[in-house]
């Protein structure tokens, strides 16, 4: 038996931190959106666990597919295996969910395929132990993530859009998301009112005006990275009007009017030899009843 799902890739089009945590986590707020870039991951019942991958790099023990598929044997004391097959196309350590969102199709399709009969609530639970944006692929969408971003409600689908995705390249950062998180002060915590905004908006007309797009790691980011600056001139120097950051970066997005000014402004940048993709919304993918989860 064999099963194949694409692992969509997100944007953050509101990410808000509202306090530090005694756990030493942040609360957030923020609405999320998979888009269609994405991964493709194919599983076949084997003897062992095993992962295989076009970028071989990757193929590694802490990969999060093998840690999702270990965690569902271990709740379960299932001692069946499985070979899963990677296809890689999401910018690893981007802001784009690259992992989380693998683990979740991970834990979907191993469900299904090991005939565990896991429910949503349950899945939920195994996502938020590997992750905090693991929860919200298993539904996907349009979404408003709390917490620590594992606390996910599904929202009214946004209507389609178009953005423009710039992939920078940087040098690797060890422990990015954390590190960057270590730079956001109390100066640049909000109440949560530019997500309150967009949920208020999502659940009226469904559009995503770009005034409403916000993202609290913008204030800190360009100084945290080297370069990157550069690259969100590179970006505005292609036609857009507005370019925000995907989740903790450095990937950049731009929201643009339709399909074909995607593409001219993707024609220019590659045109300079840069990394783009040109992207849409993409509702809720994975199968009900995934699309449910809710903490």
């Amino acid at each position: 038996m064999s099963l194949t799902l694409p692992a969509y890739a997100k944007v953050n089009l509101t990410l808000e931190v509202l306090s530090k945590r005694d756990d030493g986590y942040h609360e957030i707020a923020s609405v999320l959106q998979t888009i269609s870039l994405a991964d493709t991951l194919d599983f076949e019942v084997g003897g062992e666990l095993e992962l295989r991958c076009n970028v071989p790099d990757l193929e590694s023990a802490d990969n999060l597919v093998l840690k999702a598929a270990r965690l569902l044997q271990g709740e379960l004391g299932y001692h069946r295996g499985a070979t899963v097959t990677l296809v890689k196309r999401i910018p690893v350590a981007a802001g784009l969910g690259s992992g989380a969102t693998d683990a979740a199709a991970t834990l979907v399709g191993l469900n299904q395929l090991w005939g565990l009969g896991l429910p949503a609530p349950a899945l939920g639970d195994l996502a938020a132990r590997l992750g905090s944006d693991v929860a919200f692929f298993l539904c996907g969408g349009t979404a408003l993530a709390r917490g620590r971003g594992e606390r996910v409600t599904p929202l009214p689908a946004a209507a389609q859009c178009y953005m423009v995705l710039l992939s920078p390249r940087l040098e690797p950062v060890p422990n990015k998301t954390a590190r960057l998180y270590s730079q956001v002060r109390e100066s640049h915590f909000s109440r949560g009112q530019h997500t309150e905004r967009l949920v208020d908006k999502l659940k009226g007309s469904g559009d995503l005006p770009a005034a409403m797009l916000f993202n609290v790691f913008e204030q800190v980011a360009f100084g945290f990275f080297s370069g990157l600056s550069d690259y969100r001139a590179q970006l505005l120097g292609a036609g857009v009007r507005t370019v925000h950051l995907a989740g903790s970066g450095p990937c950049l997005f731009a929201p643009v009017g339709d399909e074909a000014e995607g593409k001219a402004v993707l024609n220019r940048l590659a045109g300079r030899g840069l990394e783009a993709f040109l992207v849409h919304t993409v509702e809720a993918p994975l199968p009900a009843p995934h699309r449910d989860v809710q903490c």
